[in-house]
């Protein structure tokens, strides 16, 4: 007599929270730390050994800058993109593509559209892997979100070194295609990693009813578009403002300096959270930062660049762990994709606004940028103004 119990479904494969945070800090090093951020150590070279005006530079950044804001929009337009490893693979393809295509022309309208797609892929890349990150380690491992983060640290930090040893020795078509390469090598490990699948009907449906948060996370939302206009400012001219003031190793190595310092800093504010309340955090980062890069701006030497140069790295992506662990918090839908948006928007304006001020130097954009994340942390102020720390479980934030 064969009996009627139905067989049990198979369980689903558990996977260490350590594995997760390895293959999201990987995707972030690719997205973030490399297809972001080395066009900034490579610029020197391309201005020198490629012809690179310096108009031609600042349309690049602007052009990598709203390939990133489309990339956040379409999180937000098409949901299941977040939720999609295929996606996440095809970023990782299409990124280290248009780092090894930058050498091989030197058409402007070319390096433009590698930039701009560079920039989609990029946000794209850091909306699902951050997206799959927090989904992963929200039941048991939530403390280990930093250390993942920390992945852009070290891609910057890198990238940096990579760009350092081959300006020594070769040009710079080999620092892109190096760091391609580099590139490359963290998409395999990031490979694996895996989105949560979307949430079945009768769960979503249990998930209708939703606190109240929004007030707060329109606080947040501003005070993290503010933190991208005077982060983009900082990130922009901040290694320029050194190498112009400040000779030797600290004015061509201050990049390497900043993602060394970013590499620890995510799991630092992370571990600080489980202490102190994550808004007040986000102040703290965002006033600690605002000295930073005010710094150079108002002293000469090497001990301010390289304080500068070490209190903004150890902010720039500690502010961005706080505020999007905050966002999913609050449980506001694709909670990542907006503020990322938001943050995009700030980028896209912060060159805009510094423009007219770099007839004489960049003090004065320094000072421009430390007053906006100034703006940043008031609006910060707001967030911890009675807030809701106890919401229950987490629904689908991201």
């Amino acid at each position: 007599m064969q009996s009627s119990t139905p067989p049990r479904p198979p369980r689903p494969r558990t996977r260490s929270p350590w594995t997760i945070v390895a293959q999201a800090a990987a995707a972030l090093a690719v997205g973030q730390g490399i297809g972001r951020f080395v066009y900034t150590p490579i610029l020197p070279l391309m201005h020198t050994q490629a012809g690179l005006s310096s108009a031609q530079g600042a349309n690049l950044a602007t052009a990598n800058f709203i390939g990133y804001l489309a990339g956040a929009l379409a999180g937000i337009a098409v949901p299941a993109v977040v939720r999609s490893a295929a996606a996440l693979r095809g970023c990782f393809v299409v990124l280290v593509a248009t780092l090894a295509l930058m050498p091989v022309t030197h058409e402007g309208t070319v390096w433009f559209l590698l930039r701009l797609v560079a920039g989609a892929t990029s946000a794209l890349t850091f909306v699902i892997a951050v997206s799959a990150m927090l989904s992963g380690l929200r039941a048991h491992a939530h403390h280990l979100v930093g250390w993942a983060f920390g992945g852009v640290g070290a891609g910057i930090a890198l990238s940096g070194l990579l760009v350092v040893a081959v300006q020594a020795a070769s040009t710079w078509q080999a620092a892109w295609w190096t760091c391609a390469a580099l590139a490359a090598l963290l998409a395999a490990v990031a490979w694996p990693l895996a989105p949560q699948p979307e949430p079945r009907a009768a769960e979503a449906a249990g998930q209708t009813e939703r606190p109240r948060t929004h007030r707060w996370f329109l606080a947040l939302l501003a005070s993290y578009t503010f933190e991208g206009i005077g982060y983009i400012i900082a990130g922009t001219f901040l290694v320029a403002a050194i190498q112009q003031g400040v000779k030797g190793w600290l004015g061509s190595g201050a990049w390497i300096v900043v993602g060394l310092a970013a590499l620890p800093s995510c799991a630092l504010w992370t571990r600080l959270a489980r202490r102190w309340s994550r808004p007040a955090l986000l102040l703290t980062s965002l006033t600690i930062q605002a000295v930073g890069i005010a710094l150079p701006a108002l002293l000469g030497g090497a001990a301010p660049a390289l304080v500068s140069a070490v209190l903004f790295g150890a902010t720039f992506m500690g502010v961005s762990t706080i505020a999007l662990s905050i966002g999913a918090h609050l449980q506001v839908p694709r909670a990542v994709a907006l503020l990322t948006a938001g943050y995009s928007i700030g980028q896209i304006l912060g060159p805009l606004l510094a423009a007219p001020l770099l007839t004489h130097g960049y003090h004065q954009a320094l000072l421009l940028g430390s007053a906006l994340v100034v703006a940043a942390a008031v609006a910060a102020a707001a967030v911890c103004v009675r807030f809701p720390h106890h919401l229950g479980p987490v629904s689908s934030a991201a």
